[in-house]
């Protein structure tokens, strides 16, 4: 039964990722120049995400949408490194999650709406 609600979920999961793919995003337009000033800016910001997570996607299509070049970090394989180190870091495996890495200061950010809401904040 467990590996039946693991192959719905994640056929389901595949699904809803297709049908975002095919539905593309209005991306934000702006000068080579500021999309370079945001590039540099974005290259402290991670997500943390599964491939088919709703929430998850939601969140990707918001970045496609503000146009950030912020690397995804697949946490969905048990053992993976960087499951592992939100793990370690958030005390939960909870995605999606935005790690932003500020010096030293680590902020993780947990909630799709929250993280929408940040980078539409900083980067909208």
């Amino acid at each position: 039964m467990k590996f039946l609600l693991k192959g719905l979920r994640n056929g389901l999961g595949a699904i809803i990722a297709f049908i975002s793919w095919l539905i593309p995003v209005s991306k934000i337009k702006r000068t080579s120049e500021q999309q370079q000033k945001v590039d540099k800016k974005t290259t402290s910001i991670e997500l943390y995400q599964f491939f088919g997570c709703p929430f998850c996607i939601k969140t990707r299509r918001a970045i496609r949408r503000l146009n950030l070049n912020i690397v995804t970090r697949n946490a969905q394989t048990i053992g993976s490194e960087f499951r592992d180190e939100m793990q370690q870091e958030t005390g939960k495996v909870q995605v999606p999650c935005l790690k932003i890495t500020n010096g030293n200061e680590i902020q993780w950010m947990f909630e799709s709406d929250e993280i929408s809401a940040y980078l539409n904040k900083h980067f909208g």
